[in-house]
């Protein structure tokens, strides 16, 4: 009989929790938390967005954008500029500060990656790699 710990379900959540772990320690050194650096890349990666569409797009209130963007504005990591046709609409826009964290993030999640991945050769990483964009497709919005 197969029991709930045989689950993908189960291994992904659990696996993910260990790794999540991982790289908030990875990052805290940085000053920041992985939802700070998510509404870092969602930044770096979207023309200039307000503060609702970031929200909409990491699937959170509001109100955390904002106190997200508060606490990264502090650190000199992004910087808001109000809409000229909308006075009521911040846009956050990433600063070369922000592009540098945000550098440093990536290259901490890396090193977290050879950790999750150390006994793992080349191919099955690039192999879990794909698995894991696959499985990330399917579950998308």
């Amino acid at each position: 009989m197969t029991g709930v710990t045989d689950t993908l379900a189960y291994r992904l959540g659990t696996l993910g929790g260990r790794v999540a772990d991982r790289f908030i320690q990875a990052v805290a050194g940085y000053g920041v938390k992985p939802r700070h650096v998510a509404l870092l890349v969602v930044i770096d990666s979207s023309r200039p967005a307000s503060q609702l569409e970031l929200a909409r797009r990491l699937r959170i209130a509001p109100s955390l954008v904002v106190q997200l963007a508060d606490h990264l504005v502090a650190l000199g990591a992004i910087e808001r500029s109000r809409d000229a046709r909308d006075r009521r609409r911040q846009y956050l826009l990433l600063t070369d500060a922000g592009r540098r964290l945000l550098a440093a993030c990536a290259a901490a999640a890396r090193r977290v990656d050879e950790e999750v991945a150390a006994g793992l050769d080349d191919g099955q990483r690039d192999d879990l790699r794909l698995l894991l964009a696959k499985v990330s497709d399917t579950l998308a919005p």
